[in-house]
């Protein structure tokens, strides 16, 4: 048997059940119409076909499901078998109900008919798909063990032509890499003797780089060194220079502190030696006058310690509030 034979068996399962089917839906329907029609009121009369063509819904949906789940080699579970006996039942009774209300037995026989062909075509031809559906999964994996085993050997001769081939190639390729490896090691021996000529003569050039680089050195060594001691001199001859010149200035503001000492005290002589008994010589009498002007003595004190008028005084006084005369009194003091 092949896959055609199958496809035959499955599509002549499929059509008898199917006319099986609709024939025992249409006898159903007039069979269960009038019977709903007796039993429904006047008014209603046109609902009588609905009940059995609910009834014969339901029978489809399960034989095509079952026929889906079959195909697919899966098992809806306890509710679908629920469902096929309850309608395979219902249509049975709904079919059979008129002739037992009139306790008419060839009739309930007859009517009866019908639906068990239904039940049990229905259990028949789910039990030929899930035996076909085992035989197809059957037949499937013996086709498939045939085809592997034509593959695993169709594999192997290739395998065993790809390894053939392989050994040539990697004979040719040694026989090729013992040529290219001789080859190599002569060229590897040219390019070592190159290679130490070119290292003697680098080494050479670097020792006459270091050489000439350490001369070079050298050189700018001495040349940083009397860099570096005549700058020591510069800045020993700068630091002598800002010496003495700080000598310089600190020996000018002490001969300065000196001669503002020495004034001070020339003044503090002058203007503590009292009133004079006479009148002074002009110079003296000028020098007096000054040290009292800048000790901001009154005029008359000024008159009688050097013993002049107090109107030549205030000219005096008046000449040292002028800032040119007032500096050549200072200077004339200090000067003393």
């Amino acid at each position: 048997m092949n896959a055609v034979h199958i496809r035959s068996a499955e599509k002549a399962l499929s059509v008898g059940t199917w006319l099986i089917v609709f024939g025992a839906m249409l006898f159903s329907v007039l069979t269960v119409t009038p019977l709903m029609a007796k039993h429904t009121a006047d008014a209603w009369d046109w609902t009588a076909p609905i009940l059995p063509l609910v009834v014969d819904a339901a029978v489809v949906i399960v034989v095509k499901l079952d026929d889906v789940l079959a195909r697919l080699g899966g098992h809806g579970g306890r509710w679908p078998v629920v469902l096929r006996w309850m309608t395979g039942l219902m249509t049975l009774a709904l079919n059979t109900a008129d002739s037992a209300l009139k306790k008419d037995l060839v009739g309930m026989s007859v009517h009866a008919v019908a639906p068990l062909l239904l039940i049990v075509t229905a259990e028949t031809g789910l039990a030929y798909r899930r035996a076909i559906a085992r035989a197809v999964s059957a037949l499937e994996a013996t086709q498939k063990a045939e085809r592997e085993e034509r593959d695993q050997a169709a594999r192997e001769r290739e395998e065993r032509a790809r390894t053939e081939a392989r050994e040539e190639r990697e004979h040719a390729e040694r026989l090729a890499r013992e040529q290219r490896d001789h080859e190599a090691n002569l060229a590897r021996e040219q390019a070592e003797r190159e290679e130490r000529q070119r290292r003697e003569e680098r080494e050479a050039r670097e020792r006459s780089e270091a050489a000439e680089r350490e001369a070079r050195e050298r050189r700018e060594r001495e040349h940083e060194q009397r860099e570096r001691e005549r700058e020591t001199r510069e800045r020993q001859a700068r630091e002598r220079a800002e010496a003495e010149q700080r000598e310089r200035a600190q020996a000018v503001e002490r001969e300065r502190r000196e001669r503002v000492e020495r004034a001070e005290r020339e003044r503090a002589a002058l203007l503590n030696r009292g009133p004079a008994e006479s009148k002074l010589p002009e110079d003296e009498a000028r020098r007096i006058v000054a040290a009292a002007f800048m000790a901001s003595l009154p005029v008359r004190q000024a008159a009688e310690l050097s013993g002049w008028s107090v109107g030549w005084v205030s000219s005096r006084y008046a000449e040292h509030r002028e800032p040119d005369a007032g500096q050549r009194a200072g200077l004339a003091i200090a000067s003393q």
